[in-house]
């Protein structure tokens, strides 16, 4: 009876296994066919499990992380500040935590080498994401974007290091959100990246800070592949972002940042005058609490 017992027990682990491999597989599916012209997959990005729920239960199609508002989450400033186990610990939290696919912003990999990026991909993919925006920024290198071929090499680590995985690769050029080099040429270099990129193995171009309907524009003419926008106040509303073209509309950090000025407001105005009055838009403390059980 005790080996029938363990038999017994390795394949409820080996079935449950393979269960849970097929629903990260059909998810990937899913998220992969949400990235549609015209008609965006909309991203309200969040920092935690509650957030999460939330944005489900508001009826997203999928989750999206934002790296900025993990790392202020867990103490760290955003630009690969904060250490990976934490931030895969947190996407492997939200996943748990949800029924539709999650896309994790890793930013530059959590690693200075394409080595350490394919290890953090493997690290996302254990975790049960189908997604990683994987961005060009060098926050501590000698110029603002990392070198297109650099870039390249750590592209091609993502993809190789996902496998069979159907991992949506989301390549971020921070041409625009940095100002980077000659402002003429910036769409020149912005769809020269694109290209280079997509040869690596991305599946999808983001492009934040443009906001212009025209640039917009040209880029989801010149990119062979879907294109996301960083969306916000003074931005094209969702449905003018559509009728451009866009498949993928991000919110970013913008959500976390209104949060944290809640944070912010409530406790001046506490502290000076001793009223609530920016608290009386709170979610119910039994709404939340049912979000999570």
């Amino acid at each position: 009876m005790s080996e029938f017992r363990q038999t017994s027990a390795w394949w409820g682990r080996w079935n449950a296994h393979m269960s849970i491999s097929q629903i990260q597989t059909d998810r990937a599916a899913l998220f992969r066919a949400l990235h549609t012209a015209g008609r965006p997959l909309v991203l309200p990005n969040i920092w935690d499990v509650a957030g999460a729920r939330i944005v489900e239960d508001a009826g997203a199609s999928a989750i999206a992380t934002t790296s900025a508002g993990v790392s202020w989450g867990l103490g760290a400033a955003d630009g690969d500040e904060l250490d990976r186990d934490l931030a895969l610990h947190l996407i492997a939290r939200v996943v748990a935590a949800v029924d539709v696919p999650v896309t994790a912003d890793i930013e530059s990999g959590y690693a200075d080498h394409s080595e350490g990026v394919a290890e953090t991909v493997q690290g996302v993919l254990a975790a049960g994401a189908v997604g990683v925006n994987l961005e060009d920024a060098h926050h501590r290198g000698p110029t603002p974007l990392r070198p297109a071929p650099e870039q390249a090499e750590r592209i091609v680590a993502a993809r190789q290091a996902a496998g069979s995985a159907a991992l949506f690769i989301n390549a971020r050029i921070d041409t625009y959100l940095l100002s980077a080099g000659d402002p003429t040429a910036r769409l020149r270099e912005t769809l020269s990246r694109a290209e280079v990129y997509l040869a690596a193995g991305a599946d999808g171009i983001f492009v934040p800070g443009v906001t212009d309907p025209q640039i917009i524009s040209a880029l989801v003419e010149g990119v062979a592949a879907p294109v996301n926008v960083l969306a916000g106040p003074g931005a094209p509303a969702v449905a003018e972002l559509a009728a451009l073209g866009v498949a993928r509309v991000s919110l970013g950090s913008s959500i976390a940042e209104a949060a944290y000025a809640v944070v912010r407001s409530s406790a001046q105005e506490v502290l000076a005058t001793g009223t609530y009055g920016t608290l009386t838009r709170a979610l119910g403390y039994g709404e939340l609490n049912e979000l999570l059980r």
